[in-house]
């Protein structure tokens, strides 16, 4: 009989490979371009090279725990940064500054700054679900919705995204359940047919009946992702620069929360999702 601690071992070497049995996950070496630093949200966007073994080069914003490095994070700025990807985020957890980047770098990509913020309307949109049904903003009224932004052959954070949703969809109450709708738009409508998305959902274990995916001409796509401020339509080097950013949106179509990475939580959704739920009834007895 192999002893356990052998068996558990084997078990960690195994899974090496998408995490380490470190503390924190596994760790990357990466190299890119400060695009933004956001110290109240606690992400900095980098325009980054390949990460061998975690990524291909792209733009996106990443989690920053300590905010002290932040202070060392420079808009311009060239920097070396080790990320520690641990199964559900990617953290930044060291960043050297190594000078300004070439004036003739791109410089051009999404910024959290421009997203839709709490407090706006949300902007509407008029694509086609995984069955292809027409869906728009308008017809979600009187419901919660919960939107993201992803794309099926996301090699990065949308997976990870997509199944922390999914872990909140199931933990909903009935009554929570029957008042919010999933929606994701995707980045790649070129590539995401309904029926990819439809594939990409059922993978993760996705309940349809309250989850729609969104796809349509790649210029209507890019309108809707223009005005939400997160990204990027495919470039022609097939590179998809983008942010990862859930907005919660409620039942009059305003922005309520923005939830900006990757680090917070299905429960935490849940209770703003409660919270709305609490307003819409003190509303509705009121009008009584």
């Amino acid at each position: 009989m192999v002893p356990r601690q052998l068996r558990s071992l084997s078990t960690c070497i195994a899974l090496a490979a998408i995490v380490a049995c470190q503390e924190g996950g596994r760790r990357y070496e990466g190299r890119g371009i400060v695009r933004e630093v956001e110290p109240e949200l606690h992400q900095v966007v980098i325009e980054h090279e390949d990460i061998p073994g975690l990524m291909p080069a792209m733009t996106m914003n990443f989690d920053v725990a300590d905010r002290k490095l932040l202070d060392e994070a420079k808009p311009g700025e060239t920097v070396d940064f080790e990320v520690a990807f641990d199964g559900r985020s990617y953290r930044i957890t060291r960043l050297t500054p190594r000078g300004i980047a070439p004036s003739d770098a791109s410089g051009r990509g999404p910024r959290l700054a421009e997203a839709a913020a709490g407090g706006d309307p949300a902007p509407d949109f008029h694509l086609i679900d995984q069955d292809q049904h027409e869906v728009t903003l308008g017809s979600l009224r009187g419901f919660f919705v919960v939107l993201d932004f992803v794309y099926t052959s996301c090699p990065g954070p949308c997976p990870i995204l997509t199944s922390s949703h999914v872990t909140l969809q199931r933990s909903l109450t009935p009554e929570l359940r029957a008042r919010t709708r999933f929606v994701s738009i995707s980045l790649d409508p070129e590539k995401d047919t309904p029926q990819a998305l439809r594939d990409y959902g059922t993978a993760r274990g996705v309940d349809f009946a309250t989850w729609s995916f969104l796809t349509g001409p790649p210029s209507q796509v890019a309108q809707v992702v223009t005005r939400y401020g997160v990204g990027t339509v495919r470039q022609a080097d097939g590179t998809i620069n983008h942010l990862v950013i859930t907005f919660l949106i409620d039942a009059d179509g305003q922005i309520t929360q923005r939830y900006v990475g990757l680090e917070h939580k299905p429960e935490e959704i849940a209770g703003d999702l409660a919270q709305l739920l609490q307003a819409s009834s003190e509303k509705s007895a009121r009008a009584q």
